[in-house]
């Protein structure tokens, strides 16, 4: 698969997080990505006081849950790892789901996604926990320039360039290398062109809908939870928990974050065999990703499914442990 590889482990280095933010200026993407970052969460916590209803409540955990099972499903096990296949109209239709969510297009997420398994917990990777609990859980999302850097450095722009093109969207400042098996279709080009138009086509039917109350349940609320239950795969799984397979990381299981991210805290597992469909390797790993994976194999929609062998999983418990340093958190 291209691009997910990982490279031989590397020695961890330890950084201040402080470092990564050694350049001349904040870029117009860093800041406008930071405003609308705090203006949500600021509507988030105003949200209960002032526009509560169940009602609302159900709509924000409803959506929440559905763009987070596309996350996982869509983005991370078919697109980014190709763990499986599925009819292109039900391809793009979960992928369509995953972008509502608000984490990037589908080129822009499985592109970094491939690159932090290819240099997982190293200077390239664009959100180890190396640099801190929160850079991992956040504030890389706020250094496009670096991110670009580790992600996209054969084609790397000029960012004040950049900088003059009012259209600037994009989290990144060039075009990665790792992902042309999603440039090649129309679908993931159109949707990397035209990324806000639709979350903002939801908002608008939100509040056709509901009014301003579905707005700040149905897009701030549930955009700041999908946000930090996701992230906390790049943070809290690579901190804390236990880690049953050799990987040469810091990848660690958190059944806490696997209850809330359908089966992705079962994160060593995953940097165990990337290519696997299913995460949750034990009966008792819940990994609700995998169930629904499972039903569509059974009613013959997912096909060539991926999942380690007993020999694969044997080969990979006698591998030597490796020394790591353990990450410094802010």
């Amino acid at each position: 698969m291209e691009g997910a590889s990982k490279e031989d482990p590397k020695e961890m280095v330890m950084s201040s997080p402080s470092r990564l933010f050694k350049r001349k200026k904040w870029t117009k993407f860093d800041k406008n990505v930071a405003f609308y970052f705090l203006l949500l969460h600021l509507l988030s916590i105003l949200a209960p006081l002032f526009y509560f209803s169940w009602g609302c409540l159900l709509l924000s955990l409803g959506l929440a849950n559905l763009t987070g099972m596309a996350i996982s499903v869509s983005y991370h096990r078919n697109l980014a790892h190709r763990s499986f296949k599925l009819p292109k109209w039900l391809e793009y239709s979960l992928a369509y789901i995953a972008a509502h969510a608000i984490q990037g297009d589908p080129i822009d997420w499985v592109s970094t996604h491939r690159c932090h398994h290819r240099f997982v917990d190293s200077e390239r990777d664009p959100h180890s926990p190396i640099y801190g609990f929160w850079f991992s859980q956040m504030t890389w999302f706020f250094d496009s320039y670096n991110l670009t850097r580790k992600v996209c450095p054969n084609y790397f722009n000029n960012y004040q360039k950049v900088e003059r093109n009012i259209f600037m969207f994009y989290m990144k400042h060039g075009y990665p290398d790792n992902v042309t098996d999603l440039e090649k279709q129309k679908f993931y080009r159109f949707i990397h062109k035209t990324y806000w138009l639709h979350p903002l086509a939801l908002s608008l039917l939100l509040y056709a809908l509901g009014g301003l109350p579905f707005i700040i349940w149905g897009v701030c609320v549930r955009f700041v939870l999908s946000l930090h239950f996701t992230s906390m795969i790049n943070s809290v799984c690579h901190i804390w928990g236990n880690q049953p397979w050799n990987t040469g990381d810091l990848s660690k299981n958190n059944w806490i974050v696997a209850i809330f991210t359908f089966g992705e805290g079962w994160h060593n597992n995953h940097h165990a065999f990337e290519y696997s469909a299913r995460h949750g390797h034990e009966w008792w790993q819940i990994d609700n990703g995998w169930y629904i994976i499972k039903f569509l194999q059974v009613i013959g929609l997912a096909t060539n499914v991926k999942l380690p062998s007993e020999k694969q999983k044997m080969a990979a418990l006698n591998k030597s442990k490796p020394t790591f340093l353990r990450p410094m958190i802010d």
